[in-house]
């Protein structure tokens, strides 16, 4: 099990409205995070030192780590949240989905309605639900960068390791950076269509 993996049963599973962009921002720091927590990778300022070449069991581990920028100056933490970042919620969801952890239900009576998708019982789903019950800080710290709350207040975030510290912050940096792009597009988009509709 992987915190990405955990983060992202636990924003299916508390049926959270949480944004795919943003989503995916925090699961690439989820990933980082545990690439730092598996010795793969150090934090030097604001950028990511990759280590020796890991051994790793997980699919999106492995990738996370081969994508890695390895010569000098490596890369900056937030340029490899929004490289790595990129449609990385779709995948965990195909990937759930193909293990058979995610299953497709239909709204309504008839068998044409929409469709969405729903988390099976799982020891993963179990797993996840435990370390979030604990309220595991690092689980904690990047649910509510993504807006879903555990009633913890900012300061009591409980995380001890700078590295770690660094990166949840850089998911936050560009959690707010995202939301406001679309803010300026909704503001252009408006414009737009009152220029049309005219005075």
């Amino acid at each position: 099990m992987t915190t990405a993996k955990d983060l992202f049963i636990i924003a299916m599973d508390l049926k959270h409205s949480v944004g795919q962009g943003d989503l995916s921002l925090a699961l690439a720091g989820a990933e980082l995070i545990d690439l730092i927590g598996a010795g793969t990778v150090a934090v030097d300022g604001d950028r990511i030192v990759p280590g020796a070449p890991p051994t790793l069991d997980d699919r999106f581990m492995g990738e996370a780590a081969a994508g890695l920028t390895r010569q000098a100056p490596y890369e900056r933490i937030e340029d490899w949240l929004w490289r790595r970042g990129r449609d990385l919620t779709a995948a965990y969801q195909a990937d759930l989905e193909e293990n058979g952890e995610l299953k497709a239900q239909r709204s309504g009576r008839l068998s044409f309605g929409s469709e969405h998708v729903e988390l099976v019982d799982t020891p993963a789903r179990r797993r996840a639900a435990d370390r979030w019950e604990e309220k595991e800080p690092v689980l904690a710290a990047l649910a509510s960068v993504v807006g879903i709350d555990d009633e913890r207040s900012d300061d009591e975030t409980g995380l001890d390791d700078e590295a770690v510290t660094t990166v949840v912050a850089a998911v936050h940096d560009a959690v707010m950076e995202l939301e406001a792009v679309r803010q300026r597009r909704t503001i252009e988009n408006a414009a737009f269509a009152n220029l049309w509709r005219g005075p």
